[in-house]
């Protein structure tokens, strides 16, 4: 399952880029892309736990870009 999910206070491209990283390491994650420039993320990742994984792109995101805030 592929989704779009929109950026709210992404600081900067190093930030996007360190969020990018981690997100594909996590299982179940097959592509992400995070975007400084539109404030957008894409996750594309296993249907089944997509719910389960979202729940670790926020952490994630939160431990590199605290302010950073995924509009679902």
């Amino acid at each position: 399952m592929k989704k779009k999910f929109k950026l709210q206070d992404l600081d900067c491209a190093n930030c996007a880029a360190k969020m990018e990283e981690a997100i594909k390491k996590i299982a179940g994650v097959s592509d992400a892309s995070v975007s400084f420039m539109t404030q957008k993320m894409m996750i594309d990742a296993e249907d089944g736990r997509f719910d389960e994984i979202m729940e670790e792109v926020v952490k994630v995101c939160r431990k590199v870009e605290p302010d950073c805030k995924i509009m679902m």
